[in-house]
């Protein structure tokens, strides 16, 4: 895991820095939608499954008001 996920936790506020495409937006759906620059907040680090380990590809889960997505920790900013 990166230095980065390490300082990232549940409840922190974070940006998105880099362009990340979604389809699945609420107010954009079935329509690309450009996140970089949404601020939102950590709801999860996925890093164990049911006390395994686990590496998941996404695996920080960021809530934007209703709307929630799983990025990389390289995608994001602390805001």
């Amino acid at each position: 895991m990166s230095e980065s996920a390490l300082m990232m936790q549940q409840g922190d506020r974070v940006k998105v820095c880099r362009s990340v495409v979604v389809f699945t937006h609420p107010e954009h759906r079935g329509q690309p939608f450009d996140m970089e620059g949404q601020e939102g907040e950590v709801l999860q680090l996925l890093n164990d499954w049911k006390g395994r380990p686990i590496s998941p590809t996404l695996p920080v889960l960021v809530a934007f008001g209703r709307f929630r997505a799983h990025f990389r920790e390289d995608e994001l900013s602390a805001a």
